[in-house]
């Protein structure tokens, strides 16, 4: 197409997410009062293990935080919820430009990307009462801990989007593998690294001060960067075998292509 005809085509799947994240926004509102309390949750189950050992409360200051509030908590939801939809209009908008091989893994990626994002974010939900219950365990016996709702919301998206991601480094190994850019045998070279690395990362991203938190994240991301390993030792045999079947070839000879 012309380029004039693909900003029309961008301008219009704009349009159609734009009135997915309105829509949506718009139920959010309606169901805040559900939304609230499935995110305040992790907070009140680690005041509850908490004992009274810590006086805390979670509080808003500012004239205009509550609406401000509502808003963000919706808009995220929103952006959540409608995700299915508004990756669905980009890769549409991708599509023509890939190959027949690209679309196909584009095609696999999609089907286990979301899956294993949900996994993650459930793992984060899961492990952060823990960690809030962690953090919460340093204040002082003459001092009221107050937890300022916006900060805690903000903290509470970055845990999940942390978990979520962290399981989607082992799918991104597999595609640089079938793209021939990373060897499986390389992955085993360095294993010892990777799962040092591992604990290293998954230590400074939880939230949480005990080993507890860090091994939730850690021990599925090396489960499935050892699954990665294995699935690309897989493709690099079946590659090298066509490799060495085309190489045994004489000049004059066709291949099985």
């Amino acid at each position: 197409m012309a380029l004039s005809d693909h900003f029309r085509e961008v301008r219009a799947r704009f349009l159609r997410v734009s009135c997915y994240l309105v829509v949506a926004i718009a139920v959010a509102l309606v169901m805040f009062e559900p939304l609230f309390d499935l995110v305040l949750a992790p907070y009140q189950d680690a005041a509850e293990m908490l004992g009274g050992e810590v006086d805390t409360k979670a509080v808003i200051m500012g004239i205009g935080q509550p609406l401000l509030l509502q808003l963000k908590l919706s808009a995220v939801a929103a952006v959540v919820v409608t995700a299915p939809l508004w990756l669905w209009e980009l890769w549409r908008f991708l599509l023509p430009a890939l190959h027949r091989n690209e679309r196909r893994w584009s095609r696999v990626f999609a089907v286990v990307a979301g899956p294993l994002f949900l996994l993650g974010v459930a793992m984060g939900y899961y492990v952060m009462p823990v960690g809030i219950r962690v953090l919460l365990g340093f204040t002082n016996a003459n001092l009221e801990s107050l937890v300022d709702f916006p900060n805690y919301f903000s903290f509470f998206v970055r845990t999940l989007l942390v978990f979520g991601i962290s399981l989607e480094i082992p799918l991104f190994v597999i595609m640089l593998n079938l793209a021939g850019v990373l060897r499986g045998s390389t992955l085993g070279k360095y294993r010892s690294l990777i799962i040092i690395g591992t604990f290293v990362f998954a230590a400074v991203a939880t939230p949480t001060t005990d080993p507890f938190g860090m091994l939730m994240l850690g021990i599925p991301m090396l489960l499935l960067f050892f699954a990665a390993e294995g699935i690309a030792r897989l493709v690099d045999r079946s590659r090298d075998r066509k490799a060495g079947s085309l190489a045994a070839l004489s000049d004059d000879e066709a291949s099985p292509l």
